[in-house]
C-alpha cells in the first residue's frame, strides 16, 4: 500500500523502514528537511509540504502522523483537513489524549474524512522487533488497513502462544488489535503507559535498595553487582521483563549510571490515567506514586520538603542542618 508518514523522529523514520521493507511505498515529510533527505536515500519518496504530499500519494490518501501530543498534531489536522479529500484516512500514531481523537474524529467524519487512532508501543526497537498496535476509529477502515498493521506489528514470531489459548478470530496475537470506536486505541495506550509509570518504578526502587546495601550505616553489607543481578533475573526470574532487559543494557554501558542527572519528564499518559481513574473512582495507588515521583524528580528542593523541614523544627526543634539532618536520619544500632 501506499503510505505518507507524517513525522520522521525516532518513531516515524523506523516506522517508515519497516514499511519499506515490508514492500509498501512510503511518502515521507517532515520539517526538517534532512530526516526527509535520510529516508530518501533509503527509498522512500518525499515531500516537502503537506500540499506535495497529498499530491505524491494520491486519492484516496492514507496519512500516518508521528507527531507529539498536542498542538503539534491538532494544527498538522487541521491543515490536513483543508487538504484531504472524502475517502482519504488521517492515522495519528502518537500519544495523544483519548477524548481529543473523539473530537477530531467527529470533525473529519462531517467532510468524510476517515479517522483513526493507533497507540503505538515499541520505541526505537521497533524496526526490528515490530510494534504493538492498538486501534481505535471506524472498524471497516481500520480492516481496510490490516496490511500496514501487519507489516509494523511483531507477527506470531518470537512469542509462545499462551497457554490454553484458543483461537479467537482476531489479532492479538499477531501483535495489533481494533479496541474499538474513536479513542478506544489511544485510550488502551494511555493506560499502558500508566502501567508502565508503576512497573518502572518498582524497578528503579528495588535496585536503589539493592545499591545501598553496599553502605555502612545499616547492620549489614553486601557487596552487590547490580550488572549482575540484572543479568540472573533476566534469565527464569518472575520479574524478567523487556524492562529488565533494558536495566541490564544500561548498567553494563554504564554501571554508576553517572551520564544520567535523574531528571524524568512525563509525556502526558500517566497523568491522563491517573485522571481516567479518578473519573472512574478505580484506585490507582501505584501508578499515582510513580506520576508523582517524577515531578519530584524534577525539583532540586521542593517547597513543599522545605515546609517539611520547618514544620519539624517548629514542633520539635529539628535542625535542618546537613550533618545533624543525616545523623537523625542514619538507622540506630539495636542494643546488644
Amino acid at each position: 500500500m501506499k503510505i505518507g508518514m507524517i513525522g520522521l523522529g525516532r518513531m516515524g523514520a523506523n516506522m517508515s523502514r519497516r514499511l519499506m521493507r515490508g514492500g509498501h511505498e512510503v511518502v515521507a515529510f517532515d520539517r526538517n528537511p534532512a530526516a526527509t533527505a535520510e529516508l530518501e536515500k533509503e527509498g522512500a519518496a518525499t515531500a516537502h509540504s503537506l500540499e506535495e504530499l497529498y499530491r505524491t500519494l494520491g486519492s484516496p490518501a492514507i496519512c500516518w502522523l508521528m507527531l507529539p501530543a498536542g498542538e503539534v498534531t491538532e494544527n498538522v489536522i487541521q491543515n490536513l483537513s483543508n487538504i484531504l479529500h472524502e475517502g482519504d484516512v488521517v492515522i495519528d500514531g502518537g500519544n495523544s489524549y483519548f477524548k481529543d481523537d473523539i473530537r477530531r474524529a467527529e470533525y473529519l467524519q462531517k467532510k468524510q474524512i476517515h479517522y483513526l487512532d493507533v497507540g503505538t508501543s515499541g520505541g526505537v526497537w521497533g524496526l526490528e522487533r515490530g510494534y504493538s498496535l492498538m486501534i481505535g476509529g471506524d472498524r471497516v477502515t481500520a480492516e481496510a488497513l490490516e496490511p500496514i498493521f501487519k507489516t509494523l506489528a511483531p507477527g506470531e514470531q518470537g512469542v509462545s502462544a499462551t497457554a490454553g489459548r484458543s483461537k479467537t478470530g482476531k489479532t492479538a496475537d499477531q501483535g495489533f488489535l481494533y479496541c474499538g470506536s474513536s479513542g478506544g486505541g489511544h485510550f488502551v495506550k494511555m493506560i499502558h503507559n500508566g502501567i508502565e509509570y508503576g512497573m518502572m518504578q518498582a524497578l528503579a526502587e528495588g535496585f536503589d535498595i539493592l545499591r545501598g546495601a553496599s553502605g555502612t550505616e545499616q547492620s549489614y553489607h553486601y557487596d552487590l553487582d547490580l550488572r549482575e543481578i540484572s543479568e540472573v533475573w533476566r534469565r527464569g526470574s518472575v520479574v524478567s521483563s523487556w524492562l529488565l532487559d533494558l536495566i541490564a543494557i544500561a548498567l553494563n554501558e554504564n554501571p554508576n549510571l553517572d551520564e544520567y542527572i535523574g531528571h524524568v519528564p512525563d509525556s502526558g499518559e500517566g497523568r491522563w490515567t491517573v485522571q481516567a481513574a479518578v473519573e472512574q473512582g478505580v484506585p490507582a495507588h501505584v501508578i499515582s506514586s510513580a506520576l508523582y515521583t517524577r515531578f519530584r524528580s524534577r525539583e532540586q528542593e521542593s517547597f513543599a520538603e522545605k515546609l517539611l523541614s520547618a514544620m519539624r523544627r517548629e514542633f520539635g526543634g529539628h535542625s535542618e542542618t546537613l550533618g545533624e539532618a543525616m545523623a537523625e536520619t542514619a538507622p540506630k544500632k539495636k542494643a546488644s
